[in-house]
């Protein structure tokens, strides 16, 4: 395997950690679009903090040689002599929650540009089954002048990775992989149990991989809506949820899901491509388009929860300030991508309320880009305010060690959506 060079197509959350454990024993050029990006990743710095500096550092290198290490760039010429193309952009839905292609479409294009006749493409990106055949290798056949299966071969091996997870990072996440003929599953398979320690699965079939990815997320977005139900339900009992989930997890087979805010590039978004495929072969998947309405409703939940309590309180709604503590989509990440925070945020605002947000771990250029509103990053900027709501929306290690009565009005109202702060300190949780 000493002949081989490999470029991955996206340094994002997925492919920059992908580059670096393969440059660890192969000639690697990463790919990416975004020159801001590249700039920073060649001056050693991951703005999504998946890579320590030091990890990162170690395995770059100034040109796209064969030589161990990697070589970031913006420029398509420089993956032009490799052999694998492993594509890790993102697969995300458009405002109407259907699937938008355009990443796979765009890097199609731009590993056909390049492609040669005995090269492998290799797809990361969630998608439902039926992406990497019917749409992606009709693209490099287009552009490249070449003939799947006889010129060029494709595989399928999806990501699982899981933003801010420092102990099931790449190397040790068991990896399912797929070919389009059973040598190139083979050979596919062999590259990346080069480096994946957690072994790999070999899947029958490209279309086999693709279902397996997009339903890992689909079962677990289903789970959480089930808890998320049970929430609203039990908050009408006047019954903590929380309280309840802990004594059912002393049965040995119940599932410990927790309520909250469903967002990130996963598990609030890949459903969507299943429910469109399904769509597709004439079959309309209730259960899974069900957990998606529960799971997206549960800002404007929260929302109605705290005004409501402010009422009981006697709180003027307009007029009061609220702080969200939290905009990530997870704690200790800046991932902003799909944070349903923002829900209770944009809420609250047509309530009336004051509402500032507060999040250490954001890039603010980033939340105004995406999002169009300012997120406070430094506690300077908001320690002298006193505000009638605060609540917990993301469990960062930061929020946990704040003396909330600092921040506090005369008359508050605390709410814990992640359940981490003592009942007696919260007017309400999830």
């Amino acid at each position: 395997m000493n002949d081989i060079k490999i470029a991955i197509i996206g340094l994002g959350y997925v492919g920059l950690p992908l580059a670096r454990l393969f440059a660890t024993k192969y000639a690697v050029v990463g790919f990416d679009i975004k020159a801001a990006r590249i700039k920073e990743l060649q001056n050693g710095i991951d703005t999504t903090l998946e890579l320590e500096p030091n990890t990162l550092q170690d395995v770059l290198k100034n040109t796209p040689n064969n030589d161990l290490g990697l070589y970031c760039t913006t420029s398509s010429e420089d993956i032009r002599d490799c052999n694998y193309y492993i594509v890790t952009v993102p697969s995300p839905i458009d405002k109407k929650n259907r699937p938008d292609l355009t990443p796979l479409y765009n890097s199609s294009e731009t590993v056909g540009s390049v492609l040669k006749k005995g090269d492998i493409v290799i797809y990361e990106s969630t998608v439902y089954p039926g992406v990497t055949e019917d749409e992606c290798v009709p693209i490099l056949e287009k552009i490249s002048g070449l003939k799947f299966n006889e010129d060029f071969f494709v595989g399928y091996s999806p990501e699982r990775i899981n933003p801010g997870d420092k102990l099931h990072t790449v190397d040790k996440i068991l990896k399912i992989t797929s070919g389009s003929t059973p040598k190139v599953g083979e050979k596919v398979t062999r590259l990346y149990a080069s480096v994946i320690t957690a072994g790999t699965y070999l899947a029958p079939s490209i279309k086999v991989a693709e279902a397996a990815k997009v339903i890992e997320n689909s079962q677990r977005d289903i789970n959480i809506a089930f808890v998320n139900e049970l929430a609203k339900i039990f908050n009408l009992m006047h019954i903590d949820t929380h309280s309840v989930l802990k004594a059912a997890q002393t049965k040995w087979n119940f599932l410990p899901f927790k309520p909250g805010l469903v967002g990130g590039h996963c598990i609030g978004v890949d459903p969507y491509y299943l429910a469109q495929k399904a769509q597709e072969a004439g079959y309309y998947p209730e259960i899974i388009l069900a957990g998606r309405r529960i799971n997206d409703s549960m800002g404007s939940f929260v929302s109605a929860e705290i005004v409501k309590k402010m009422a009981k309180k006697d709180i003027s709604i307009k007029g009061s300030n609220a702080l969200l503590l939290g905009f990530t989509f997870k704690e200790n990440c800046p991932d902003i991508r799909n944070t349903r925070v923002i829900d209770i945020y944009q809420d609250l605002k047509e309530f009336g309320l004051n509402v500032i947000a507060f999040d250490p771990w954001v890039n603010q250029t980033e939340v105004i880009q995406e999002y169009g509103i300012e997120v406070k990053t430094s506690f300077n900027e908001i320690q002298q305010l006193k505000f009638e709501v605060i609540i917990l929306a993301v469990a960062h290690d930061q929020f946990l060690k704040l003396d909330l009565k600092e921040l506090r009005a005369s008359n508050y109202v605390v709410y814990d959506i992640k359940g981490m702060l003592p009942l007696t300190n919260v007017d309400g949780r999830l």
